[in-house]
């Protein structure tokens, strides 16, 4: 292209072309210049634009190893855009800037589709410890239990209701994916012990109350 008669006497695409060029010399230094397509069919609708645009594309792993990656569209576009800034400056001045938009419904839709597929299950939270009670108004001691576990670091929550059901607490944490729950009641405050219980075993051991932290770090140490 820049050997082309006509474009080599366009300064415009002179420009543009020195910029791509610059572009795939920093792409071969990082070493990702093989997940990069030049594409001049390539467009944006907005007219802010002053040098290269781009567009991320997700591809599909083939089934097979001599099969192309199928395309599922663009997730990500944008491109450099120095002279916007300047329009909001009443001193006019040129910022350099570079940005893009992601598409989150997009990505969104592709990985409920892949979870669909795979059976694969996504915890859309990151707790790792619950805090369960079988008994009616236990609610201040499950507050007691949590700030404990929350001064330890551990990533911890519970059913803000007075009493909720027992059922209906462990269903929340199998539903969400939680690793693991701590059930106190009446039996287990009297023994001095806290039931520590597996979430996708559903095993329960009972642990003494100042040995819990310390149980609790290293099981999620091991998963």
């Amino acid at each position: 292209m820049f050997q082309d008669p006509r474009i080599s006497q366009n300064k415009q695409a002179l420009e543009g072309l020195g910029d791509l060029k610059l572009l795939f010399e920093y792409l071969t230094l990082f070493g990702i210049a093989g997940k990069i397509s030049f594409d001049l069919s390539l467009a944006r609708g907005l007219d802010y634009y002053t040098g290269v645009i781009y567009e991320a594309v997700l591809l599909q792993t083939p089934a097979q190893p001599e099969e192309e990656p199928l395309n599922l569209g663009s997730v990500a576009a944008g491109g450099r855009y120095d002279g916007l800034v300047g329009m909001f400056d009443p001193n006019g001045h040129n910022v350099p800037c570079v940005g893009l938009s992601i598409g989150v419904e997009r990505i969104f839709s592709i990985m409920e589709h892949r979870m669909k597929t795979s059976s694969e299950k996504i915890r859309t939270t990151e707790t790792q410890v619950f805090v369960a009670t079988p008994q009616k108004n236990f609610l201040q001691e499950r507050l007691k239990l949590i700030a404990e576990l929350w001064d330890a670091g551990i990533k911890a929550e519970l059913l803000y209701k007075n009493n909720p059901k027992l059922l209906t607490q462990l269903h929340y944490c199998e539903n969400m994916g939680i690793p693991l729950a701590v059930i106190i009641g009446e039996q287990e405050l009297k023994e001095g012990v806290i039931k520590l219980r597996s979430v996708p075993s559903r095993e329960e051991v009972a642990i003494k109350r100042e040995n819990l932290v310390a149980e609790i770090q290293k099981r999620l140490s091991e998963s």
